[in-house]
């Protein structure tokens, strides 16, 4: 096989694992949601309704049919656009998801902008100056966020800027963003507990990339032929790390998916994942299916767009 051909081939075959693990990650998510404990019609009829009440409603919404049955209306439905409709609101799952889903959206934007120059350039000064203070006062600070959970970030977060400074309200609604004010009072408190978590990943990531581009022969001898360490490690070792950097990046956000779950129903913020909470708390099955492939759906594509940057910017799948 020629060798420029090589890199497409890759992403074709990325792409297609990509679009396999879905599939098999939907499955996952109908059964793993069929089988929460409790009676959907039960629960919506409440306790003092008849056996034949159930029974009707049971029919009505479909859950007499065979299980894999249903895994294939739901899936046609998933690549139709149609989610269905919310057993508990009766109302289409897209109008319930649209504007939560804008608000996670803008929470995750908000963080990946915050986030990402400040650990990536702590993650490359570290590597830049290995040994030196800087480098351990950086390792020490990741190390001690890694250690503590999401939910404890969140707790001392709101210890600190909520109950003995006074400074920032101790939920986060995140409606009125009309002015710079507001905006940061509604974002700072989960801005500032994801960023912790996400921060943190990243900068050790970005710095073991960096080093390890260092350690190459062709950086070294850029050292020894006089050039500067900060050349060195931006113009030689940077570029070339770049696939692993996007690949630290793509984890290291992956883990929004996760916090942002603890974080938005910690604060109370109106977004995807305290929709979620809600939602199986109720046994709204369409609703939590619903959430819960956006979820995969997001980690799967920051994998997959790691995976392909790393493809195309490997110089070795371009050249013999």
């Amino acid at each position: 096989m020629p060798a420029s051909f090589t890199p497409y081939v890759l992403v074709l075959q990325r792409l297609g694992i990509a679009l396999i693990t879905l599939v098999i990650v939907s499955f996952a998510v109908f059964f793993a949601t069929a089988l929460l404990p409790g009676d959907v019609a039960q629960i919506l009829l409440g306790q003092a309704a008849t056996p034949e009440a159930v029974a009707g409603l049971r029919e009505a919404m479909g859950l007499n049919e065979p299980a894999f049955l249903r895994f294939l209306h739901w899936l046609g439905g998933l690549v139709s656009g149609d989610l269905g409709t919310s057993y508990v609101n009766n109302m289409p799952v897209t109008e319930l998801i649209g504007d939560r889903l804008s608000n996670s959206l803008k929470l995750a934007g908000v963080t990946t902008v915050i986030s990402v120059p400040i650990a990536l350039s702590l993650g490359i000064g570290a590597a830049m100056w290995r040994g030196s203070v800087f480098d351990r006062l950086v390792s020490i600070l990741t190390i001690s966020v890694i250690s503590v959970p999401e939910f404890m970030v969140a707790t001392l977060a709101v210890l600190i800027f909520a109950v003995w400074l006074g400074w920032l309200p101790a939920l986060s609604y995140g409606a009125d963003v009309s002015s710079w004010g507001t905006m940061l009072r509604a974002y700072a408190m989960p801005v500032i507990t994801l960023g912790f978590v996400v921060s943190a990943q990243m900068i050790r990531m970005t710095r073991a990339a960096v080093i390890e581009t260092i350690n190459t022969p062709y950086v070294e001898m850029a050292l020894l032929k006089g050039a500067s360490r900060r050349r060195m490690v931006l113009v030689h070792a940077l570029p070339n790390a770049l696939g692993p950097i996007a690949n630290a990046v793509a984890l290291s956000l992956s883990y929004l998916v996760g916090g942002v779950i603890i974080v938005e129903t910690i604060f109370n913020y109106p977004g995807v994942a305290k929709l979620m909470v809600d939602a199986v708390a109720t046994r709204d099955l369409p609703l939590i299916q619903s959430c819960a492939m956006i979820f995969c759906v997001s980690y799967l594509s920051l994998i997959t767009l790691a995976d392909l940057i790393a493809i195309l910017a490997n110089p070795r799948l371009r050249h013999r």
